[in-house]
């Protein structure tokens, strides 16, 4: 059994826009039977989580390089072009 994937999803209080990210993020994951789970946190807490994370889905910037893989969602909330976030999801995750 493959071990189960921990993603990130930081906005810059952990509260308002990473809690619409952290559900698209958690039906994507399901619909693609993807064993992870999604920890909503803020862009400050993100260095706490980072040893035991896979990936790092942000709609702030990052004020710093991460050593996991960084997809930026804010097309997620204008919702345009969401493909494209889903597919770099989707890529870090099976990659």
């Amino acid at each position: 059994m493959n071990r189960q994937k921990v993603v990130l999803v930081a906005c810059g209080t952990g509260i308002a826009t990473s809690t619409v990210v952290s559900q698209r993020v958690e039906d994507l994951i399901k619909a693609h039977g993807i064993n992870a789970r999604v920890i909503q946190c803020k862009i400050a807490e993100v260095a706490g989580y980072e040893e035991g994370a896979d990936l790092l889905v942000t709609t702030t910037i990052a004020s710093r390089n991460y050593k996991i893989p960084v997809v930026k969602a804010m097309n997620y909330l204008t919702n345009l072009n969401t493909e494209k976030v889903d597919q770099a999801i989707l890529d870090a995750l099976n990659g």
